[in-house]
């Protein structure tokens, strides 16, 4: 049997058998990898020379970029994507490359190539951030960010945001990362404390977003009601929820396309405290149903 699949991959170079995967022009394995993602390339690749060769081609991991990864190159020092090869900057762009002082980050995903986006709690206005009283910056590892805002007590909370970036074409899912309590490691155990957790099942919070080219979406729920997993993938306190705002649509990248965001619940007729404001992520919508599905790891 392994005789046998080595005489396959070598071809007719190899134990002389006849022809085999390795007699396929790299030219033509280059054009097989056109319909394959970046993983199933990358472990092809391990077949033999002509798999090997194909799997560095520029061809092969332009057509895996984003069409407008340019944009992306803007945003990374030019000293460390030029002169290298497409499949490097797929490489170096796959990973989180920050924006607007850090405090924003864009990615493509590794097995589609899309364009994702996250949005950390420092590039939002955030209503009485700066008056410790109500708000708390609290370092982490659980946040890309490593900080989230902590909100101990306020009348008026209201968390607003906007994004102005060439998205490409497609329809994506805005969504706000948020956990009801604070939480802590305690003798290496993670812990959660609500003390501050109150208000959140009086009246609803309303997420919001917009578009500069006249898309809305809203959602409303009251964050301390959710017991079990919904819908948006929302979960009982204590955990990390990602809470769906709504999509939109790019049709072209001209002009730049701008999404405002917001997340309020302004009757000061109750206080409301005891919640973790981390990020909004922006992601191709299909992504999120293939990942809740369980169809990418």
């Amino acid at each position: 049997m392994g005789a046998s699949l080595s005489n396959l991959t070598e071809g007719t170079n190899g134990a002389g058998h006849g022809p085999g995967l390795g007699d396929i022009p790299e030219s033509c394995v280059a054009c097989a990898f056109m319909y394959l993602t970046p993983p199933e390339i990358c472990n092809l690749a391990r077949l033999n020379r002509a798999f090997r060769g194909a799997a560095s081609s520029d061809s092969v991991w332009e057509s895996k970029l984003p069409p407008n990864y340019h944009d992306l190159l803007d945003l990374v020092p030019p000293q460390r994507y030029q002169n290298r090869s497409k499949k490097d900057v797929f490489a170096m762009l796959s990973r989180p490359v920050p924006f607007d002082d850090g405090n924003k980050v864009v990615w493509i995903d590794t097995v589609t190539g899309r364009v994702c986006m996250s949005v950390s709690a420092k590039g939002m206005v955030i209503t009485g951030i700066e008056d410790r009283r109500y708000w708390n910056w609290v370092p982490t590892e659980e946040s890309r960010f490593q900080v989230v805002a902590y909100l101990q007590q306020i009348w008026w909370f209201e968390v607003d945001g906007v994004v102005k970036f060439p998205f490409p074409a497609g329809i994506y899912t805005l969504s706000f990362r948020l956990h009801i309590g604070r939480f802590s490691k305690r003798l290496g155990r993670r812990v959660c404390n609500f003390e501050h957790t109150h208000g959140w099942d009086i009246k609803p919070v309303r997420f919001e977003l917009s578009t500069s080219d006249g898309q809305q979406a809203s959602y409303e729920c009251c964050l301390d009601e959710i017991e079990h997993g919904d819908a948006y993938g929302n979960h009982k306190r204590g955990c990390w929820a990602e809470y769906k705002v709504g999509e939109f649509t790019v049709t072209d990248t001209d002009p730049v396309t701008e999404v405002k965001f917001s997340m309020k619940q302004i009757d000061c007729t109750h206080s409301k405290g005891g919640l973790c404001v981390d990020s909004v992520s922006i992601v191709p919508s299909d992504f999120k149903e293939r990942k809740r599905r369980g169809v990418w790891k």
